[in-house]
């Protein structure tokens, strides 16, 4: 059994089954509950027995509790023949306390728990032993005195004990100082692999719903993922989260215990957003004794802190919410936003949510409270509101409209399976071909993180094509796009009509719902960075033209953080990899002060190759790590692949041994339409390879960077590994091929290449060149000052010079 995201805490486990601790094989899991505790315990069980090992298993139950013994009986039923063999009295205790033999007298607890102990410990001798209790809080008190006794004793034999229990700390009956393993919840990057393989995982907009609200809880992530399935999109608490047994099963005695007035208000705090205490209770009407809550903090469902609601579990809102008809839970929102006089976007939802159908003063309600949460850098926020509005609005264009604000909003988000749902819908529902270019620039660039740039490119030429919007600022949008497609593909054809898109000076109408990045210096900015990924040989001189970006200001807005964007992109193709790296740290900055990344996800792999290259590995590891659990949360294929090359390549320059770029890898995306990715995945595979010692297959490997006449598999990024397919060349007796492939690149970036290229080229000169010409080679690769911004490559060429 592969359980998603508990691979250390599996291993741990695994540890004390084997009997590879010095201690005593004794361990208790903790955890919430659906944090995955009977998941590892029945794959640890399951392990055990295929090592031939006897699992004695009990899953203890609250109505068998109050039961003598019950779970004790349920523990041993399998050694039932071996009782047998027990000496008399130690059998007869029991047996007695099994209800096999029946009682005579007053019965010896001593004789009892070391009739148990007799009989395991035996049993221990010929064959390895697994104790596995799971829920061990409901073992009846009896079996857990026996339990307690017996496990210390027997964790010292051939035999391993795990344990299981509710909470953060060792129930009642269990010692607090038996070793313990906390679960604690999945990591962003698990809890999305984990939504993802999900028979039916949802997508767009319902996916980050439940990622968000699942809060990294394992049942909760696959419960929420059932409910969007038998109840569509909206499927979750605030827009009427359809029932699945399952959360009624948990919650509902506890629900249903609750006096009245509790249970109003536990609905109340399950239908609101984020509102107060304060807020809650008066929408209820219950006035302002605290005392009413005590009843659900009794029941652990939940905890009221700092004047705010928390429930303890993300499936007792959603069980709380969905317990109510759908008549009740129309009314709480109206009361809901009643109350929010103050708070017009928490208002604006909640009469949404309470709308059943069309409804124009509620759609222009929430478009109001979209505008006002995106200045506040909510863009997730406002996304939902406005995807509302659009579905609230009574006529088609108005519907539109606010659909393309939303997957502005959305693109900023940087989550391309939404994007490109909004975009299905506007091309649905108009002809404006405004709105449409602006669809298309969302949905291209869905298409593009998706690893689609064919499709993405034919969506964006669609609206360019045959004649492009008269906005200039949509145009240089759509060319920035384009540009993405054009570079992550490597086709060159993709790149044609990006120049003559940016020919024209940048002016005209700029329109705020067409452009966000509206001032001038943005436009600019985005438009020679555009004609940089273009034509990167133009990149230094156009990197000197852009003027250069002041310290940002904390809360800069969104024109500020694209021009950064550009800024940095525009450096990186000049090869000014310190400048790319600054202004991108940044970027970053801001992007994450406003809680999510947007466009700049385009540059994980461009920023982590410039840490790599300018020798900050840990901030490189840190970079990667990030990066993983974005591609990783929202979907974007083609990235996840260039962050594991990466990750790779920065490892085997490490000298690390590491495996191959795995399998999958390979046939994730189409490389034929995705070549930035094909590349990357060469130079790590490459790159293992040499840290390896095997400098054939680093050959083999860096060599599929060009084709048989020395032509680029990518017009970029192949160039620069052209010192290491010289270095495997030299190794390898290939210097006569490699010395082809060098001149072709020479020849390519023209008389002018930038300062690196320039010192990687006389490098691998240096290599496959002729005896003649190498010294002259390596000592221009290593003494010019600009070279020490790239330490490692330096330092190999001054480790060859040395050899040489």
């Amino acid at each position: 059994m592969t359980l998603v995201g508990r691979k250390t805490e599996m291993a741990q486990i695994l540890d004390i089954v084997e009997g590879r601790t010095s201690g005593p094989r004794l361990l208790l899991l903790l955890g919430e509950a659906g944090t995955g505790k009977t998941s590892l315990v029945t794959a640890a069980a399951e392990h055990a027995r295929d090592d031939n090992t006897l699992v004695l298993m009990s899953q203890a139950g609250e109505a068998a509790s109050q039961q003598s013994f019950a779970s004790l009986h349920r523990l041993l039923l399998p050694l039932l023949p071996d009782v047998g063999m027990l000496a008399e009295h130690l059998r007869r205790a029991l047996e007695t306390a099994l209800g096999i033999a029946a009682a005579e007298g007053q019965p010896d607890p001593m004789l009892l728990h070391m009739a148990a102990l007799t009989l395991l410990t035996g049993v221990s001798r010929r064959q390895r032993v697994l104790l596995v209790v799971d829920d061990v809080q409901h073992f009846d008190r009896d079996s857990l005195d026996v339990l307690r006794f017996v496990m210390r004793r027997v964790a010292m034999e051939d035999v391993s004990v795990l344990l299981a229990a509710r909470g953060q700390t060792p129930p009642e009956g269990v010692a607090a100082d038996v070793p313990t393993l906390l679960l604690g919840p999945l990591a962003e990057q698990a809890a999305a692999e984990l939504v993802d393989a999900q028979p039916y995982p949802p997508v767009g907009r319902a996916r980050i719903d439940v990622l968000e609200q699942a809060q990294g809880n394992p049942l909760a992530i696959i419960e929420l993922c059932r409910a969007v399935r038998t109840g569509g999109a909206r499927a979750l608490p605030g827009d009427g989260l359809s029932q699945t047994q399952r959360i009624q099963e948990m919650y509902v005695a506890r629900l249903r215990a609750l006096p009245q007035v509790t249970r109003r208000l536990i609905l109340y705090a399950a239908a609101s957003e984020c509102e107060d205490l304060a807020t809650i209770m008066a929408a209820a009407g219950v006035g302002r004794d605290l005392s009413v809550w005590a009843p659900a903090e009794g029941a652990g469902l939940v905890s009221v802190v700092a004047g705010r609601v928390v429930f303890r579990h993300p499936l007792v809102r959603a069980g709380c919410y969905q317990g109510a008809p759908a008549f009740v839970r129309q009314r709480v929102h109206r009361d809901l936003a009643g109350v929010l006089v103050s708070d017009p976007a928490g208002r604006a939802w909640h009469l949404a949510a309470a709308c059943l159908g069309r409804d124009e003063v509620v759609a222009a309600a929430l478009e109001d409270s979209a505008e006002f949460v995106l200045r506040r850098g909510g863009y997730f926020a406002a996304a939902r509101a406005l995807e509302r509005a659009a579905e609230c609005s009574p006529v088609g264009e108005d519907g539109a409209r606010r659909y393309a604000k939303a997957l502005r909003a959305v693109n900023n988000v940087g989550d391309p399976s939404w994007a490109r749902e909004l975009y299905e819908k506007i091309t649905a529902l108009t002809e404006d071909r405004d709105l449409l270019a602006l669809a298309a620039r969302g949905g291209g660039l869905s298409l593009s993180l998706s690893g689609h740039q064919r499709q993405g490119f034919q969506v964006l030429m669609s609206v360019l094509e045959p004649d492009p919007p008269s906005d200039r600022a949509i145009v240089i949008a759509l060319a920035a796009v384009l540009k993405g497609i054009a570079f992550q593909s490597g086709l060159p054809e993709f790149r044609r009509p990006i120049a003559a898109l940016l020919d024209e000076p940048e002016t005209g109408s700029h329109d705020t719902l067409s452009s966000e990045p509206a001032m001038a210096e943005s436009l600019t900015a985005v438009r020679a960075m555009s004609l940089a990924g273009t034509d990167p040989r133009t990149a230094p001189e156009l990197l000197r033209r852009v003027r250069r970006p002041n310290v940002p200001e904390p809360h800069a807005g969104f024109a500020e953080m694209t021009r950064l964007l550009a800024f940095a992109g525009i450096a990186w193709y000049a090869d000014e990899s310190d400048l790319a790296v600054e202004s991108l740290r940044q970027a970053y900055a801001l992007f994450a002060a406003y809680g999510s990344m947007g466009t700049a996800v385009l540059s994980f792999a461009p920023m982590a190759s410039a840490l790599i290259d300018t020798g900050r590995w840990a901030e490189a590891d840190r970079h990667l790590e990030e990066a993983a659990t974005w591609a990783a949360v929202y979907k974007l294929r083609h990235i996840e692949i260039d962050i594991e090359a990466l990750r790779i390549t920065l490892a085997a320059i490490r000298g690390q041994r590491v495996g191959m770029p795995a399998d999958t890898t390979w046939t994730a995306v189409d490389l034929e339409e995705n070549r930035a990715t094909h590349t990357r995945l060469l130079r790590a595979a490459g790159a293992a390879a040499a840290a390896a010692g095997d400098f054939d297959g680093a050959f083999r490997h860096l060599r599929q960077c060009f084709g048989e006449d020395g032509a680029p598999l990518h017009y970029f990024l192949s160039h620069r590994v052209i010192a290491d397919l010289a270095v495997a060349a030299h190794r390898t007796g290939r210097r006569e091929e490699a010395a082809r492939v060098v001149a072709a690149v020479r020849a390519a970036l023209g008389s002018r290449p930038t300062a690196r290229m320039t010192l990687l080229l006389h490098h691998a000169d240096a290599l496959t060149g002729g005896a003649d010409g190498a010294e002259h080679h390596f000592r221009l690769a290593t003494v010019n000052p600009a070279g020490e911004q790239w330490p490692l490559a330096r330092a190999l060429a001054r480790l060859h010079y040395g050899q040489w």
